[in-house]
């Protein structure tokens, strides 16, 4: 069975210019990313997905393939999904279309070796016929059922009584209330059929599994930065 990681990394970030080479713990924010996905057995290639030069020399310094996209397909607004069809639809036009990709992002440099395993073991475990796709979540940093809109000068529930089946669980203790997960941005692993037949970057059928809040840092700001080296720091015997 042949597994591909994919790191997508376009340049141009408006928040944090330069983001995805900018320098964390002594190196390119991206290397946290290829070296983790290197260390993973059942990965036989980790190809970075961009259309910027210097993200390139970056990926291929540290050991990764390189795929250039066209500068259409890495806009402010471009979606996930024309990403990865265009990428598989070139592998499969070289015989090289892999049967379960591992979708990385480079702004996750928290995570690590054992969580990718992780991600691809339960996804092989489950089977196609099972799950379409695999996805790391954490809990929630924020309640689904303390949330508003805004309606003029005043606000009301994001979700209505019939929704959460609860009188006011905006004033309920945290405790008491569902648990809730998030997405955390960290591994995403799905079958190619699941982007080229499907059509989607998840399918219908989605499996999850957790990892702690510390791991699951997205970086999209100078903050995010600050924070990440500092749990890099704490965590240090983690990342040897």
């Amino acid at each position: 069975m042949k597994i591909y990681a994919i790191i997508p990394a376009r340049g141009g970030s408006k928040g944090v210019p330069g983001k995805n080479v900018k320098d964390l713990q002594g190196k390119p924010l991206i290397a946290w990313t290829i070296e983790a996905a290197k260390k993973v057995p059942e990965i036989s290639r980790v190809i970075v997905n961009t259309d910027d030069e210097e993200i390139a020399r970056a990926a291929r310094a540290h050991g990764a393939e390189v795929f250039k996209r066209p500068k259409t397909l890495a806009q402010d607004l471009t979606l996930d999904l024309p990403v990865f069809e265009h990428h598989l639809r070139a592998l499969s036009a070289k015989k090289e279309l892999p049967d379960i990709v591992v979708d990385l992002r480079a702004t996750a440099p928290l995570r690590r070796t054992e969580r990718i395993a992780e991600g691809i073991a339960l996804l092989k475990e489950l089977g196609r016929n099972k799950t379409d796709s695999v996805r790391a979540v954490s809990k929630a940093s924020k309640h689904p059922y303390k949330m508003w809109r805004l309606s003029g000068k005043y606000i009301e529930p994001f979700l209505s009584k019939k929704q959460t089946g609860m009188n006011e669980p905006y004033n309920v203790a945290r405790q008491l209330l569902p648990e809730v997960y998030q997405n955390n941005g960290c591994v995403n692993v799905f079958w190619s059929d699941t982007i080229l037949k499907k059509k989607s970057m998840t399918g219908d059928k989605i499996a999850g599994f957790v990892m702690e809040d510390w791991e699951s840092i997205n970086i999209d700001t100078h903050t995010d930065f600050i924070i990440a080296e500092e749990l890099m720091k704490k965590h240090k015997k983690k990342f040897i």
